[in-house]
């Protein structure tokens, strides 16, 4: 196995997890909060959706994505976050739809990457966190992950079976 196949198993592994995580949840519980204050799914999957593709585009501009729908960031930004109520959220089905397109796009812009690529160094203010091209495609692996561990939160308050 190759450092390319290694990235590719862990966006693959976490693209699956995370459709496990929203498998039997409805469009109204991505707009539950699991205790006050904190980020509902619906949001955090737009934030991820947008991140993605946005940091990608930034590092590898012959990056080949999706458009997202107008207002797309606006409605995932960090002000949205806190609405109370949410409202302008998708449905699980246009989050997953978005998140697996993106995904794709990530896979086929690592896939045509060059290996000695994957050591390129990264810049602007995510190069602290993944301070080169490898670690940026494995950033979005653990970004994915991180929040969908947030998600097991609301699936036990929802009585929803633990997965993992």
């Amino acid at each position: 196995m190759n450092a390319k196949d290694a990235i590719k198993s862990a966006l693959t592994s976490t693209q699956s997890m995370l459709g496990m995580y929203l498998g039997d949840l409805s469009d109204a519980d991505l707009l539950i909060r699991p205790v006050p204050g904190a980020n509902h799914i619906a949001w955090q999957l737009g934030h991820l959706i947008n991140s993605e593709r946005g940091m990608t585009i930034s590092e590898i501009p012959s990056a080949v994505y999706p458009e997202l729908p107008a207002g797309w960031a606006d409605r995932h930004g960090k002000t949205t976050a806190a609405m109370d109520p949410p409202k302008g959220f998708g449905t699980k089905s246009e989050y997953l739809s978005f998140f697996n397109k993106i995904r794709e796009a990530t896979l086929a812009t690592l896939a045509k990457l060059p290996d000695k690529e994957l050591d390129k160094p990264t810049s602007g203010p995510m190069a602290k966190y993944a301070p080169t091209l490898g670690i940026m495609f494995l950033l979005h692996s653990n970004h994915t992950l991180m929040h969908a561990g947030q998600f097991t939160v609301l699936r036990r308050k929802l009585g929803k079976p633990v997965l993992f």
